[in-house]
Parts: C-alpha cells; sequence; structure tokens
C-alpha cells in the first residue's frame, strides 16, 4: 500500500473525506429495467435462475426479479425464482415491482404468501408536472392512489419502496407532499428516478440532499434509493454522486441495458465503487456476469467496453507494453498491473495482455516469448516485429506462433548454410 501511495498521485481525493468501506446496496434491476431496452432477448426462465445464483459472487445485494402483474407468465417466473432463491440460500435480496395500482401490487403479495418469502414492493408513480399534464393527474390523485397502493403491501407485511418517476423533474412541493404521504403510510424507503435521464452530478446532489431534509423533518427512519438512466450519458456519474450524497441504495443493470440507451451499468458502478473506497467486494466474478447476461439477452459486449471488454486491458502499442514488461521485470505484479491502467485488471479476475501488431516493439515480441518459455533470440524477435509492422491489424496467437517458426527454421537454415561454406581443414593439418 506504501508503494501505491508514493508512485501514484491521486487528484481525485484532494479535499474529498477519507472514508471506511461503508454498507451501500447494489441492487440488479437487469431481469426488469434491463429487459424493457426494445434490442434485447428476454431470457427463459433457467437462464433467469443461473443469473440470480451469479449476483451475489459479484457483489450484489439484491435484484428486481419480476412486474407480476404484467403477465401470468411474469407472474409464474416470479414464484418459481422465489424459490430458488429459497432452495439455494443465496444472498439475495428479492423485489418484485408495480404500479401504485391495487391491481399491480395484490400480485406481489399474492407471489409472497405462495413461497413463504418477504419481498420488497417497488411501487412507483409519476411525480412530475410534465407527466401530471400528459396523463390528466393531479396531486391528490396521485397522492390518494400511493397512499392505497402502499397500505395494501404494508397490510400484508411487505417492505415498501415508495418511486417517484421523473423525480429529477418534479417540482420540490410535489416531491414533499408525495414523500410524507409514503411516509405516513408505512413506506420504508424512497426512490429518486431520474426516468428520462435528464439529472447532472450536481442535480443529483441537489435532489439527495433536498430528501434527506424531508425525510428527516418528518423523523422516520427511510432509507433512499437512487435510480438512473444515461440519455445524456451521465448515469455512471450520477449513481456515484447520490451515493456521495447520502443515497444508501443503487440501481444498476448488465451492460447497462435498459429502456432507450439504458441504465447505470452495475459492473461500472460495483468497480468504481470500490475504487472510491467505498465499498470492499471481490469482483472476480464480475466479466463472467457480464458475458452470460450478454448470451442471455444477445446483447453484444463492444469490444473496447471498460471493465469487461475484450480490449480492457489488452495493448499492442510498443510504448504501453515496455513499460508493462519492465514493471514485471521488477518483479511487482501490482505495478505491472497498474502501470497503463487505473483499473486493475487483476481486481477483475483478468491480466493486462500485450497483442503485437504495427504498432508493436521489441518488448512485445519478447513478453509473448516469455509467457510461452521461449528463448528471446534476436533474429527471432526482428523477424517477428518485421512481420507484425507489415500488417494492418494485430495479430492472432496463431500467426505469431507461425511467423516464430518460419523465424527459427530461417535462423536454422542460415546456420547450416553456414557450417556447409566454412572451409575444412585437410588430412595434413
Amino acid at each position: 500500500m506504501s508503494l501505491a501511495n508514493d508512485l501514484i498521485y491521486d487528484w481525485n481525493q484532494v479535499g474529498a473525506a477519507t472514508r471506511a468501506p461503508v454498507n451501500i446496496g447494489v441492487f440488479d434491476d437487469t431481469l426488469r429495467d434491463g429487459l424493457q431496452n426494445p434490442s434485447v432477448v428476454e431470457p427463459s426462465l433457467d437462464k433467469k435462475i443461473e443469473l440470480l445464483h451469479m449476483m451475489p459472487k459479484v457483489g450484489i445485494d439484491g435484484a428486481t426479479i419480476a412486474f407480476p402483474a404484467r403477465s401470468k407468465r411474469a407472474f409464474d417466473e416470479a414464484v418459481e425464482m422465489c424459490r430458488e432463491v429459497q432452495r439455494a440460500r443465496l444472498a439475495l435480496r428479492v423485489i418484485c415491482t408495480g404500479r401504485t395500482v391495487l391491481g399491480d401490487i395484490a400480485p406481489i403479495v399474492d407471489v409472497s404468501q405462495i413461497v413463504g418469502m418477504k419481498l420488497d414492493v417497488y411501487a412507483f408513480i409519476g411525480s412530475s408536472a410534465i407527466r401530471q399534464f400528459a396523463e390528466g393527474w393531479n396531486l391528490d390523485w396521485i397522492a390518494r392512489r400511493s397512499a392505497d397502493a402502499i397500505d395494501l403491501a404494508v397490510r400484508a407485511g411487505l417492505p415498501v419502496t415508495y418511486i417517484t418517476e421523473d423525480t429529477t423533474r418534479s417540482r420540490p412541493e410535489h416531491l414533499r407532499t408525495l414523500f410524507r404521504v409514503a411516509m405516513d403510510h408505512g413506506a420504508t424507503r424512497l426512490c429518486l428516478t431520474d426516468t428520462v435521464g435528464h439529472a447532472t452530478p450536481k442535480g443529483v446532489e441537489n435532489l439527495v440532499q433536498f430528501t434527506r431534509t424531508v425525510i428527516d423533518e418528518h423523523g422516520a427512519k427511510v432509507g433512499i434509493d437512487w435510480h438512473g438512466h444515461n440519455d445524456r450519458g451521465f448515469a455512471l456519474d450520477n449513481a456515484c454522486r447520490a451515493v456521495e450524497a447520502g443515497a444508501e441504495r443503487v440501481h444498476a443493470t448488465a451492460l447497462g441495458i435498459g429502456e432507450r440507451v439504458g441504465n447505470t451499468a452495475i459492473e461500472l458502478l460495483l468497480m468504481n465503487l470500490k475504487l472510491m473506497g467505498i465499498i470492499d467486494r471481490d469482483l472476480r466474478a464480475l466479466p463472467a456476469y457480464c458475458e452470460m447476461v450478454a448470451r442471455a439477452t444477445s446483447w453484444p459486449i463492444p469490444t473496447n467496453y471498460p471493465v469487461v471488454g475484450r480490449d480492457a486491458f489488452r495493448t499492442a502499442t510498443g510504448v504501453h507494453a515496455a513499460a508493462i514488461v519492465k514493471a514485471l521485470a521488477k518483479g511487482y505484479e501490482w505495478l505491472a498491473d497498474r502501470v497503463y491502467s487505473s483499473v486493475p485488471a487483476a481486481a477483475l479476475g483478468r491480466a493486462q495482455e500485450i497483442g503485437i501488431g504495427p504498432s508493436s516493439g521489441a518488448s512485445n515480441v519478447i513478453h509473448w516469448l516469455r509467457q510461452r518459455g521461449l528463448e528471446e533470440r534476436p533474429a527471432v524477435v526482428e523477424a517477428v516485429l518485421s512481420y507484425a509492422k507489415s500488417k494492418d491489424h494485430v495479430l492472432s496467437d496463431e500467426d505469431i506462433a507461425i511467423a516464430v517458426r518460419e523465424a527459427m527454421h530461417r535462423l536454422i537454415r542460415s546456420r547450416a548454410a553456414r557450417r556447409t561454406r566454412e572451409p575444412r581443414g585437410s588430412a595434413f593439418d
């Protein structure tokens, strides 16, 4: 740790308060909000269950599994997923969601009673003036409808998180009224949503602080959730700012899938919260989880995607490779993992990769040979490098192996030819 402090000056920490890891809840909305993306394929029940098994292994605390009122299939799958969580004793809080409509809340209560499991109820309704105008609602009607829905869940003994849709464009006086109604009727959490991805980080900070003030004025012990979308590209920034401002629970989806351009990406959120010192969780299974989601939903992972993309820890540039090779030569795996990377690959169960291509240098080839226990003969290094520089792409391992073999064969033939040309001594010598 002292080596890290000596070698990396962290401007991110200038003026920041020193903090120990805290109990921030990271909740996965992949199986609900994520599946609202119009381009994904909805996974089968078996695949959904596989994902539930993976979630606790990557530091996820809870998951929204279904909107049971949506269809009979959704209801039946919610029952089966709850049973599997119980059977496998998964360390996962289970959530079902619905509108603040009695007809949406009742099926959640039914699922809970069928499986004998206390589910979290996430009840949502639009709160912004623009939504009210479009829908023909008024604040009194929203408040009454919210109170009735919360009452139904509370009477069933289920914890309720009250979700104001489009919170980031809602008037403070409207939010104050609705939050108070929710707390008066027994909601245990308030979820602030950036439904259309409108907020900036400063806006998130303002909203969380306002909500905390309303809670403190009321005197209730109520938590704050944050749920953001990525329409302006701020989703990850906003989620981190919400946590710093006082939200104790954040929602996200694997690979950021979700309606329109998607939600906060859970893999980026987990890694950044860890790098910020806010959480301390084992994330080595995170790439496998994201790959599982990608397969289950037919959602391709871009090669340059942070943290879990194919090229996240891969370089073929000579200057970069040389720095990594020199770090390894000093005997510091830690150094090699950070000298040209802000995200340590080892934290994700991955490693820095050095390829060979037209921008490579001798270090790239030497590293490739060393990794495979092969001799670093200068002639071979030069031949492989020359071959790579004649191409327009990074070579595959198979291409490099062929180039190495050909270089070795040429070297052997050259030596043999020299031996045959060397004059031999006469019998009288």
